[in-house]
């Protein structure tokens, strides 16, 4: 890569601990770097020096310190946008880091077509298990050329700032800035007027970024600490303003981006966050409900149609219920794979609806989807013992359609949460308990045969493939049964470990899956911090 032509723009606010990896992460970035500057958001920590030390030891590092904190991301990526010197810029976080290689490909790619913008992979890595989970793969698979937004709608799903270089005449010719001081989600809007300018965009399959999740953080980032309603608020404010900064773009191009951007909305956000309502307070809930379903209201029926199924029902039961309501059974439908649980009931002439009293919310799209896309709902019942742990599985009937295609078999996998590698497989033939309505499977896993190599604790997500007598099949999970004596820790004697801590467990989205302690000082640290976590609660609610 030939001459430098890249602004690396890395913003930071108190994060000493990261900042460092961040910033040498972009000058690491070889010869095609120019410059990076790094935006100081007023910190009061020791950012100040280490940004000092890292000037000193590389020319290339520019820093900008503001004189007071914007309070948000935007006014600092401003800043960073208004000093760059090179023909290209783009965004870092302090607390993210550039993989090597992320700038030459996305350089020779912008340059190579002669586009504004040029995008790539990002990985969200989650910290401290080191999971990676790919954001937006789909656009990604094959490098592409996007002469006009318009002509790849899903451009939408990817909101991100960070994973993209961008000409840096581009964006001041047109404008294209971030809502200045605390505004939360600041890259909808961003994106929104970058996707409303009509840049010809080059996409390219390589990891040009990786996105750093800390969940246990004492201090979750803005967009990550969902718990208060006004976070649902920020981010329905952002996409509202990111739909008319689309809509109102020149040309019919703009139309049908907002039309995928609401689309997109419903199959993404709202399903997220009504996976969370269950555990969520009843004024939460209802100040949610009320909120969400203000907003659908400013939808057209078309923007609903354009949504997956999933996602389009659990928006109009929020249209047609003034009150929260079925929160247990949205969460299903709002889990991926959608599952729909019983009970199943029909209009007076026929047609599948959500519920009798509301007559109006139709799933007449059931009785024609493809049974490979069908919410069917499995129960899932794990019972640990010295002699193996029992899985139950329960399939229900979902409007005749299940009985059709004549349930036969299911395969059992148990997958590493961490790292997504698969630890045992078993297959089991499905029986009929109540003929047209329930058939049950019934395998043994020995959990102990695993591997569990590290003495801490390791989760396993349990993932169901099922196979029907038509020669159809259905990837799915179980819905975790709650009930005497299940989702409970037991500690079952183990040849190889001694001990094994077994605990079944629904995740937040309703799955069955099944953490596991092996041998006694794993036993021991899950007490350790059960007993810290049950002391750090009563110290809580004791305050004031």
């Amino acid at each position: 890569m030939s001459g430098s032509a890249v602004s690396v723009v890395v913003i930071g606010y108190n994060d000493a601990a990261h900042l460092a990896d961040a910033v040498c992460s972009a000058l690491a970035q070889g010869p095609a770097v120019h410059e990076v500057i790094a935006v100081d958001d007023c910190s009061t920590d020791a950012s100040a020096e280490i940004l000092a030390g890292l000037a000193a030891d590389d020319p290339r590092l520019r820093v900008i310190r503001r004189e007071t904190n914007s309070g948000g991301c935007g006014t600092p990526r401003n800043d960073g946008i208004d000093a760059a010197a090179a023909p290209y810029l783009m965004f870092l976080d302090s607390d993210d880091v550039l993989p090597p290689g992320a700038v030459d490909a996305l350089l020779a790619a912008a340059r190579r077509h002669g586009a504004q913008v040029a995008s790539g992979l990002c990985m969200r890595r989650e910290l401290p298990s080191g999971r990676e989970v790919p954001w937006q793969p789909e656009i990604y698979r094959k490098p592409q050329l996007v002469a006009r937004p318009e002509l790849r709608p899903r451009l939408v799903h990817d909101t991100l700032c960070v994973n993209k270089l961008y000409r840096t005449a581009f964006l001041r010719e047109h404008g294209i800035r971030f809502p200045e001081g605390r505004f939360v989600y600041e890259d909808f809007v961003f994106t929104a007027r970058m996707l409303a300018a009509a840049p010809r965009i080059a996409l390219v399959p390589d990891m040009v970024y990786v996105w750093h999740v800390r969940r246990a953080a004492a201090k979750l980032s803005i967009s990550l600490d969902r718990s208060d309603i006004a976070n649902w608020q920020a981010r329905t404010e952002a996409h509202r303003q990111s739909v008319d900064i689309l809509r109102d773009a020149r040309g019919t191009g703009g139309k049908r981006l907002a039309r995928a951007a609401r689309a997109k909305f419903v199959d993404h956000s709202l399903r997220m966050y009504t996976r969370e309502l269950t555990a969520r307070g009843k004024e939460y809930r209802r100040e949610w409900w009320a909120l969400t379903r203000a907003y659908l209201a400013t939808f057209d029926a078309a923007d609903l149609d354009a949504a997956p199924a999933p996602g389009r029902a659990i928006a109009r039961v929020i249209l047609a219920a003034e009150e929260p309501r079925d929160l247990a059974r949205l969460n299903q439908v709002a889990a991926r794979p959608a599952r729909l649980a019983p009970p199943y009931p029909r209009a007076a002439d026929g047609t599948p609806v959500w519920a009798a009293d509301l007559p109006q919310v139709t799933l007449e799209h059931l009785l024609v989807r493809p049974v490979r896309l069908l919410p069917i709902a499995v129960d899932g019942e794990l019972r640990p013992s010295a002699g193996g742990s029992r899985l139950t599985l329960r399939l229900h009937e979902l409007y005749g359609r299940v009985a059709d295609a004549g349930p036969a078999t299911v395969d059992v996998e148990l997958v590493h949460r961490q790292t997504g590698l698969p630890g045992m497989r078993r297959t089991a033939a499905f029986a009929a308990e109540r003929p047209g309505e329930t058939w049950t499977a019934t395998v043994l896993l020995n959990l102990a045969s695993l591997d569990l190599a590290s003495l801490d604790t390791t989760v396993w997500d349990i993932r169901l493939r099922l196979l029907f007598e038509d020669g159809t099949a259905r990837d799915s999970t179980a819905h975790a049964v709650a009930g005497p004596g299940l989702l409970r820790r037991t500690v079952v004697p183990s040849r190889r470990r001694g001990v094994l801590l077994v605990q079944p467990y629904a995740t937040q989205a309703g799955n069955l899956s099944v953490r596991l302690a092996p041998g006694v000082r794993g036993v021991a640290g899950v007490v350790k911090r059960r007993l810290t976590r049950v002391l750090h609660s009563a110290r809580g609610s004791g305050g004031h």
